[in-house]
């Protein structure tokens, strides 16, 4: 920080457990990771390699090695995950992510279907040599989820070995714990946020109103996802109440 102002809400040192920002790189070159992390990483826990880009982009070894140098961990999108195990090629993904020498793994069902059971069966085998990060709801549109069952899902994900659970938003912010308007779907969040620890999930939030809301009602320091590159420090400017939306907010005098 260039100047130290008093009375900031406190972030914990990376790396951390909480209070994470993950960013989603949609096929981002060397040369923009290596843009990107001169100016974010301080400010970003994880980098989401979307849905199957890690097949297409150039140079991948390469701008992994960006990422992990400036102390962001990398990890491939839950759909390419999805990708290998409808084709029956579980353990050619494994060797994908010792090729890679990942760390973390997602691991998601919202496209396809897998039994919950094999699902955990999944998260308990990888836990085992990766960080696993475990995706709950589906990206398929109009396909409900009971309340009861998100939580269910998101227990037993976490007990069978995954480190967090994220809540399902897509890229767009549309769908899984948030409206077709994009607003957010209060009574899904308010049950699960009971049940649960709210570090233990990271919640999708790419739309600037999501983030304000999730910061608003949940504290700075809420794990937050699918986070564009541009949109990374204006995020932490939130979470600081450097921003007109929270600016007021961490302020002894705000009550």
């Amino acid at each position: 920080m260039n100047f130290e102002l008093p009375n900031l809400p406190q972030r914990p040192e990376k790396p951390r457990q909480y209070g994470l920002t993950m960013m989603m790189d949609k096929g981002m070159s060397v040369r923009e990771a290596e843009n990107f992390v001169e100016g974010n990483a301080p400010y970003t826990d994880l980098v989401k390699l979307g849905f199957g880009t890690s097949l297409l982009v150039p140079s991948l070894e390469a701008k992994l090695n960006i990422y992990r140098e400036a102390g962001v961990h990398a990890y491939f999108g839950g759909t390419l995950f999805e990708a290998f195990i409808i084709r029956g090629l579980f353990d050619e993904f494994r060797r994908y992510l010792d090729r890679y020498g990942m760390e973390y793994v997602e691991v998601s069902d919202g496209t396809i279907s897998i039994p919950h059971e094999d699902k955990l069966k999944y998260i308990e085998e990888l836990s085992k040599e990766y960080i696993v990060v475990s995706e709950v709801g589906s990206k398929v549109a109009n396909k409900v989820i009971p309340n009861t069952q998100w939580i269910s899902m998101m227990k037993t994900e976490l007990e069978a070995g995954a480190w967090k659970v994220i809540a399902e938003a897509r890229e767009s912010g549309t769908t899984g714990i948030y409206n077709k308007d994009g607003s957010a779907n209060l009574q899904l969040i308010e049950d699960i946020r009971t049940h649960l620890d709210a570090s233990n999930i990271l919640w999708e939030a790419p739309q600037k109103p999501q983030q304000v809301w999730f910061i608003k009602h949940f504290g700075h320091n809420v794990n937050l996802g699918n986070i564009a590159p541009s949109e990374v420090i204006p995020l932490e400017t939130l979470r600081l109440g450097l921003r007109g939306d929270t600016l007021l907010d961490f302020l002894p005098d705000a009550e």
